[in-house]
């Protein structure tokens, strides 16, 4: 770092009220956790992640003993963990301090000694995984391109290697055939597909729907002998479900009578579906039957979900919550009934206001935002906070964040734009970023900027861009590109000079970025220039506050210190958080302080 920039201020409360301050930092200390996974052969041995200890971290449930024990226990927390199929055994990604790049680590269910799980496997970013019974195949990208790798026997053998975005996609249960998805074809938004015999790697079948189509393998079907494999396709210009037969080369398109997107997965005898339904904003669960090619609701509530399968006995156990209702952990049983599976301890969070839908005509079409509006708030505008999703391949749902409530707490409405780049709107408008990103999206905050001003709700004088990952990337251009509608801007971990970040980010992303842009920063220069916040800095007016880690291979440290440098030459007030993680925090404590840091610099941004 060349620059001394001022550090971001981090108030010891928010809010004199001492109700209102338990309230906002209880929603975060609530424990929550994550829908159970458990091993195929072995269904009483579960795994979750939760954020009990404070830290998000892995934790077993054996269901035929009730005990539940933290597995994980590192700084910066631990998400990704898999079972063994016989439940023997847990393995969870092992990286350094968030920045993603490690190995995948082994240990026995019931504890003890964690030790890497491969040995001969490199380290890498994890590009996939799939555990059989005899074989495990593992995917490994670094900066050379990917790698991927089946281990059997004892023997570990590289069957792949490409310069390209490719990964572990799917094992089928008899452990003959493997799942691969690729992008050979030079764009990793849009892959291919490619299933190989597990033994000799001979490509068995291969699938590629053409330019700006992609395919994206889900699961093989869950019963030996069965080569079905399940698929999203975007044929008809959304994504939608076909069911590949490997061994007699057929495949069913499954025309689902639903708007939006869907994806879905097994049920245990393969004779039906589980989908997942997505729009505008919200998700819904289905069961759909292969024979009868019947649909039927699983009526659940109104909101999101976050997760679901199906257990051996047919029950449903599923993530939900809403806007105004923390998350819980339920299970639907066959017959129908409805009942909370797991209660984390401790208190629950607090609740917090419903949303709302905003939809409005922008230069590409109608947007879809969803809008809260703080429950005890005046008549008339008042003070507005457009947090801008990531991804940029995401979407903003109805359901609960600790996070959104607290800016409500502050006196703020908040706004969610699903701009143009977000899922579960169609290929079209997830696809129309394409060659002018960033640019693209702000033309439709600025529709619902406007609209939410001409309505009355947002007061111009005091509106904020907020964002993290993509969203702080887009809050750094809006600031720079849309001076006169923001009064200040706070950016968390943000692409802020994107030809420093493509050189220095992981290699998928820089196959993302080739895809998204139209090629490199070599190859089409005036491309990147014109997306990156760095062009604009010198048209910056509003006070900044920007966020980043010291380990984050996403968003890297080094393109953030530029554009605070160039930000530092100027009469700008600006101030810079920086932590020892990666691309976010899983520590609780941590997020409280950022959260507390962000609302804060926006209340004095605005006078208040």
């Amino acid at each position: 770092m060349t620059t001394e920039h001022p550090p971001a201020v981090i108030p010891d409360r928010l809010f004199d009220d001492p109700a209102a301050e338990t309230r906002w930092r209880a929603r975060f200390h609530a424990p929550r956790l994550s829908v159970p996974h458990w091993a195929i052969d072995a269904p009483d041995k579960n795994i979750y992640v939760s954020n009990a200890s404070g830290v998000w971290e892995v934790y077993a449930w054996d269901r035929a003993t009730g005990e539940h024990r933290q597995v994980t226990d590192r700084p910066n927390g631990t998400l990704a963990a898999t079972t063994a199929p016989d439940g023997e055994s847990i393995w969870w990604f092992n990286d350094t301090d968030g920045d993603e790049f490690g190995s995948w680590v082994r240990e026995s269910f019931t504890g003890g000694h964690a030790e890497r799980a491969v040995p001969d496997v490199h380290d890498g970013y994890p590009a996939g995984l799939e555990i059989g019974r005899l074989l495990t195949a593992i995917g490994v990208s670094t900066d050379d391109g990917s790698e991927l790798f089946v281990h059997t026997n004892g023997k570990t053998e590289r069957f792949y290697a490409s310069k390209d975005d490719a990964g572990i996609a799917a094992l089928s249960r008899d452990e003959s055939l493997i799942a691969i998805s690729h992008s050979e074809h030079g764009d990793s938004r849009h892959p291919a597909v490619r299933v190989l015999a597990a033994n000799g790697f001979a490509t068995v079948a291969e699938k590629w729907d053409g330019e700006g189509k992609g395919l994206t393998p889900l699961e093989f079907s869950p019963v030996a002998g069965d080569s079905r494999l399940l698929v999203l396709h975007e044929r008809r210009g959304r994504e939608e479900l076909l069911v590949w037969d490997i061994e007699h080369d057929t495949e069913t398109e499954l025309s689902l009578d639903l708007p939006g997107e869907v994806t879905a997965g097994w049920y245990p005898l393969a004779d039906a579906l589980l989908v997942v339904h997505f729009h505008e904003g919200r998700s819904s669960l289905y069961r759909y039957d292969l024979s009868a090619r019947e649909l039927s609701s699983l009526d659940t509530p109104k909101g999101r979900i976050g997760g679901a399968g199906v257990r051996p006995d047919g029950t449903v156990e599923y993530s939900w919550s809403s806007a105004a209702r923390p998350t819980v952990i339920r299970a639907r049983a066959a017959d129908g009934t409805d009942s909370v599976l797991l209660t984390p301890p401790g208190e629950p969070a607090p609740g917090s206001a419903p949303v709302v839908d905003a939809f409005v005509e922008g230069p590409g079409g109608r947007v879809h935002a969803l809008v809260a509006r703080p429950l005890d708030a005046p008549e008339g505008p008042v003070p507005t906070v457009f947090t801008l999703h990531g991804g940029p391949h995401a979407a903003d749902e109805d359901r609960f964040s600790a996070y959104r409530a607290a800016w409500l707490d502050a006196g703020f409405a908040v706004v969610e734009v699903n701009y143009r780049g977000s899922t579960g709107y169609g290929t079209a408008w997830r696809d129309a970023i394409e060659g002018r990103p960033g640019l693209t999206e702000l033309e439709d905050v600025a529709a619902v900027h406007d609209w939410l001003v001409h309505s009355g709700l947002a007061d111009p004088a005091k509106c904020v861009v907020s964002g993290a990952s993509w969203g702080g990337y887009l809050t750094l251009l809006a600031i720079g590109t849309q001076p006169d509608r923001w009064a200040a801007g706070v950016a968390s971990v943000p692409v802020a000079d994107y030809v420093a970040a493509y050189e220095d980010e992981m290699e998928q992303l820089r196959s993302f970025d080739r895809a998204l842009f139209g090629g490199s920063p070599e190859s089409v220069p005036d491309v990147y220039k014109k997306c990156s916040p760095i062009t604009y800095v010198d048209a910056v007016r509003s006070p900044v506050l920007v966020l980043a880690g010291d380990n984050d291979p996403r968003c890297p440290i080094r393109q953030i210190e530029n554009y605070l440098d160039r930000l530092a030459t100027r009469e700008i007030p600006y101030e810079f958080y920086r932590y020892d993680a990666g691309h976010g925090s899983l520590v609780i404590a941590e997020t409280i302080k950022q959260t507390a840091a962000e609302i804060h610099f926006a209340l004095r941004a605005l006078g208040n």
